[in-house]
């Protein structure tokens, strides 16, 4: 049988047709504390279809797909208001809804880290999003320190949200199936407001650790550290992957303390 819409590479897009794996995507939402949810990405609507069987959920969806966006147009008439033809990472979160937010989609893969960085800057808004991405990028997010797959992402979501890594998809149930098999997350909201250093100084180490994540800290964070003493400390002679988040906090702190001398 022919899609209902022709798959375009250059928008990353691999089309769900297994029905039990996205009606688990939709029960993957908690509903704690919201109720508006927010898909990216529709497609033929396989997931779509779920959401709007929900009334316990405000709808609306948004997608770059103009063909998408018809073909769910015809498909469900009364929610032309409610699927609208647009791009996430360029239109303000505002214009869909106001208030607490939850993103769920089965994202496109040239796209999914842009994703994630876009609902950390809206965390404040963004209170909770699951979805499926690449397996490595699932995993990425979701594991804690000591991991090979630890990383930037890891830290910088894990200091803001609580990650659970749901379950793993194979690639046989897309149109057209992809070379590598998917992972679906969940990220909530946790209860930090602000984190209690710098947190631009915070973000701008943690790259520099992983960018070098060969190295130790007392030679990838050298360039930041104005007081090198600090680099004795025994914490230097890691590498990023061994450190959590409250370790990061503790290093920004201290760079931020020997910078203020």
């Amino acid at each position: 049988m022919r899609d209902p819409v022709r798959a375009k590479k250059h928008l990353g897009q691999h089309f769900l047709k297994d029905q039990g794996i996205a009606r688990s995507i939709a029960e993957g939402l908690t509903l704690d504390g919201y109720k508006q949810v927010l898909e990216i990405g529709p497609g033929t609507g396989v997931l779509t279809q779920y959401l709007l069987k929900r009334d316990d959920i405000q709808f609306k969806a948004v997608d770059v797909d103009d063909e998408s966006i018809e073909y769910l147009h015809a498909t469900y008439p009364t929610q032309t208001n409610n699927i609208v033809y647009g791009d996430f990472l360029k239109t303000p979160l505002t214009k869909f809804f106001d208030g607490p937010t939850a993103i769920i989609g089965n994202f496109p893969y040239n796209i999914s880290s842009q994703i994630l960085f876009r609902a950390l800057d809206h965390r404040d808004q963004v209170v909770e999003l699951v979805g499926m991405f690449q397996k490595e990028v699932a995993e990425r997010v979701a594991t804690g320190p000591g991991s090979k797959a630890y990383g930037i992402l890891s830290v910088l979501l894990q200091a803001f949200y609580d990650l659970e890594y749901l379950f793993t998809v194979d690639e046989h149930v897309f149109s057209p199936p992809p070379k590598v098999k998917s992972g679906v997350i969940r990220m909530k909201r946790n209860d930090v407001v602000a984190l209690p250093c710098n947190e631009k100084l915070f973000t701008t180490v943690v790259k520099s650790a992983f960018n070098q994540r060969r190295k130790t800290l007392r030679n990838s964070l050298k360039g930041l550290v104005q007081d090198k003493s600090l680099l004795a400390d025994d914490q230097y002679s890691k590498r990023p992957e061994q450190l959590g988040v409250e370790e990061f906090i503790k290093i920004t702190q201290a760079i931020e303390a020997s910078q203020a001398k």
